[in-house]
């Protein structure tokens, strides 16, 4: 969130989940950010796409892609609502996060 925030996008996501190892303590190397409109999908890509200033030492590059199947903050609710990452157990670090107008909201609870 700090990275999308350093780069002028505050606002402008509603979903965000950094797939992560529960046991290394380590992200997976991508995330899923869907973002509220065309304008912003614009600024990410020319933000990171190819960026590499990570805070921790590594060659890897930021990739922008579409992700699939999944597209819309509807369909990113509706796909993680249920999935066990959300289960009460798992620290609320490695869950998916929502946003309203840039401030964070409590996720739907499972169906």
């Amino acid at each position: 969130l700090e990275l999308l925030d350093e780069h002028g996008m505050a606002g402008l996501y509603d979903f965000v989940y950094l797939p992560c190892d529960f046991y290394r303590d380590a992200n997976l190397g991508y995330a899923f950010v869907n973002l509220v409109d065309r304008r912003a999908v614009d600024l990410v890509w020319k933000a990171l796409d190819g960026f590499s200033e990570w805070r921790l030492p590594t060659a890897k590059v930021c990739q922008v892609r579409w992700s699939g199947p999944h597209q819309g903050f509807k369909a990113h609710v509706e796909r993680y609502r249920n999935s066990p990452v959300m289960h009460r157990a798992v620290p609320d670090l490695y869950k998916p996060v929502i946003f309203k107008d840039g401030v964070r909201k409590p996720f739907p609870r499972p169906t």
